[in-house]
């Protein structure tokens, strides 16, 4: 039985809704992908200068036989260094402890060497990631040997250059990639709204002329691109997910703990999807009805 005109219109009207659909999953998709890659990035960015320690020694002028009033002054300079707004973590290192580390770093068992502690105790700093900055790193450097019971602070300025720098790049282009695919996104959604409504608008037309109101005429095109924005939106979070939930069961936890801003990317795709559809459908409606009957031949 072959199909009427009614049944033609629908079949296109739905294909043409399925378009927009995975059209704006997919773009999402990517979008949301490349956000999560920011985020994780960021949080990577700092795990990395984490791992840049700041070696703190401690003043040994008392006399060594003298250990508890040595002990008691180190855990005092240690908990001055502890309360500093630039330290995240600190962790104190004995004598005792030194030459363990010592031993395992050059792969020396033999006790004969190691015969008495001649490393001195000392405090392993770890540094908060915004101070691990070639600006900043030197004045960190300075305070924590003006602290008392302080005699000497190791740190290696190259490096921290060098890490910090590196990051920084990768980090920028990142974020370039992610605002190039945010631009993307919107073109490519606004392109297939205004192909949907292309293909209506002499229906559009046709309502202008038979006296419809603008407002009555954009309301149902309106309420159609909340729908389709927020079923590619859900789609493409969906698929998001199901990557992710893929992913993190690979390779294990993520950087990046804080659901907070898992939350705050979801309501960014989902603002996406739903403003862009919107924004694109009135534009594109306006369009034709601001338009002469001749124009709809040639648009």
């Amino acid at each position: 039985m072959p199909k009427t005109v009614d049944d033609f219109n629908k079949s296109r009207l739905r294909s043409s809704n399925i378009t927009v659909v995975i059209s704006i999953s997919l773009v999402l998709f990517l979008v949301g992908l490349f956000g999560l890659i920011l985020i994780n990035a960021q949080k990577y960015s700092d795990y990395i200068k984490e791992q840049l320690v700041v070696e703190v020694y401690f003043d040994e002028y008392l006399d060594p036989r003298d250990s508890a009033k040595t002990l008691k002054l180190q855990q005092e300079t240690f908990e001055k260094i502890k309360q500093q707004n630039y330290v995240k973590q600190a962790r104190y290192i004995s004598k005792q402890e030194a030459t363990e580390i010592a031993k395992k770093q050059l792969g020396i068992d033999a006790d004969a060497l190691f015969e008495e502690d001649i490393f001195p105790a000392s405090v392993e700093v770890t540094l908060k990631p915004e101070y691990v900055d070639p600006a900043k790193i030197d004045g960190v450097v300075n305070q924590l040997k003006a602290l008392e019971g302080v005699k000497d602070v190791a740190n290696d300025n190259k490096l921290t250059i060098d890490v910090y720098n590196n990051l920084n790049r990768i980090l920028t282009w990142i974020l370039a990639f992610s605002l190039l695919f945010l631009i993307v996104a919107i073109v490519l959604i606004n392109n297939s709204i205004r192909l949907k409504i292309f293909s209506k608008r002499f229906i559009i037309k046709t309502m202008q002329l038979v006296g419809a109101k603008r407002r009555f005429i954009l309301k149902p095109f309106i309420k159609e691109a909340l729908v389709l924005g927020l079923i590619g939106s859900l789609i493409g979070l969906l698929a998001l997910g199901g990557l992710w939930y893929y992913f993190t069961s690979q390779i294990g936890t993520p950087f990046v703990q804080d659901t907070n801003q898992y939350f705050f990317l979801v309501l960014i795709i989902l603002f996406i999807g739903i403003f862009i559809t919107v924004a694109s459908t009135i534009f594109a409606t306006w369009r034709f009805l601001r338009s002469n009957v001749d124009d709809l031949y040639y648009s």
